[in-house]
């Protein structure tokens, strides 16, 4: 049995915790929150260290030193997350759902994920480009599909 399966998220050796991201990229885009409204809303700007062409922090393990505003998901801090998108795998399992069909446990590589268009590739600025968020707001990082 695959083990996101028979284990909880606490449960999980850190090389598991690390296969269960689904690589997206979606948790490094900029978001904005409406201070009258405290809505959340996803913009297409990027972290300054996520690649467009294969969605990966181009500098992982140092990512905290070079962004102190990066936040790692734990399986303790999962569930205040919820800016994370219904699409993560780490959400997904957190709720009580399935990896989703794309997913590159279940595919064995990230093709299909690119190819629904669950991944930031090919969508994205970087954020070293853009001045006002404001003006990048989107709605296709909250897709969900299976």
């Amino acid at each position: 049995m695959p083990f996101w399966l028979s284990k909880t998220l606490e449960e999980m050796t850190t090389d598991e915790w690390e296969q269960l991201c689904d690589g997206c990229g979606k948790c490094c885009l900029n978001k904005i929150i409406d201070d009258e409204t405290d809505k959340l809303y996803y913009t297409n700007v990027a972290c300054k260290l996520l690649s467009d062409k294969d969605c990966r922090c181009s500098h992982y393990s140092q990512r905290f030193e070079l962004v102190p505003q990066c936040t790692a998901v734990t399986p303790q801090n999962i569930a205040s997350l919820d800016w994370l998108p219904d699409s993560c795998a780490y959400r997904r399992l957190y709720l009580g759902r399935s990896l989703p069909s794309w997913h590159p446990l279940l595919t064995g590589n990230k093709k299909q994920m690119h190819k629904m268009g669950m991944s930031v590739k090919g969508k994205i600025v970087s954020e070293t480009r853009v001045r006002e968020l404001e003006d990048y707001i989107v709605i296709w990082p909250l897709q969900d599909i299976d």
